[in-house]
């Protein structure tokens, strides 16, 4: 991705949420210069901040997402059971835009429509070697309730609603009928270890430097 693109989708994407009434906080709106000034912080350690993702593939408009991290504890902190174990992100889905298949080995997370289209989920339970299980119905937790579908059916979250999905359930996004404003709060997040993908691709994308960053990214803390 061009860093001149990115630097626009910041600021639609930042006009999108505010439009719901959800304020990011101040290191949000930090100068790069700033942000590389407080690399040693929690900011950094835990990887809070704006994340930009086409997935490696350069296809951001069908294929990427739009995330801020707001709050994270970390990795160590899940080993003895105490601590900050848990985070938050707000994101963006655009309508159609997918966010590919994949799975987590550790983060369980809700997520939640908080406004805007329809957040659409495919699933599918992990088989035995963890991978895809393309024949079994899978039940997940929706706002408390269970709901059982056929392998890759499709939740369809509306405004309000949310899922549960424990580590190993396949699940693959995308917005339909608008953009989607996307909750996420789980235990800590783990962005460069604990994301399983169904296919080759990279988490985080690669940046062409063709104008001043806005805001840093969290893969720019590197």
């Amino acid at each position: 991705m061009k860093r001149s693109a990115v630097n626009s989708i910041l600021t639609e994407g930042d006009a999108f949420i505010r439009s719901f009434g959800f304020v990011l906080p101040p290191f949000a709106y930090w100068s790069a210069e700033k942000m590389r000034a407080a690399s040693g912080t929690d900011i950094h350690a835990r990887g809070l901040g704006w994340d930009i993702t086409d997935y490696g593939e350069g296809r951001f408009d069908e294929m990427g997402l739009f995330l801020f991290t707001t709050r994270n504890g970390r990795v160590e902190q899940l080993n003895n059971g105490k601590g900050m174990l848990y985070a938050e992100k707000i994101m963006i889905t655009r309508d159609r835009q997918l966010s590919p298949m994949h799975r987590h080995n550790v983060k369980a997370e809700d997520i939640i429509n908080r406004g805007g289209g329809d957040l659409v989920i495919e699933l599918f339970a992990p088989d035995a070697d963890g991978g895809i299980d393309r024949t079994s119905d899978i039940t997940v937790p929706s706002d408390g309730m269970p709901v059982t579908l056929s392998a890759g059916g499709h939740l369809r979250l509306k405004p309000g609603e949310s899922v549960t999905l424990m580590p190993g359930i396949w699940h693959a996004f995308w917005a339909e009928g608008g953009d989607c404003l996307v909750g996420e709060v789980s235990t800590v997040n783990d962005d460069r270890t604990d994301n399983v993908f169904e296919q080759p691709i990279g988490r985080f994308s690669r940046i062409e430097e063709d104008e001043t960053p806005m805001y840093l990214l969290v893969s720019d803390y590197d």
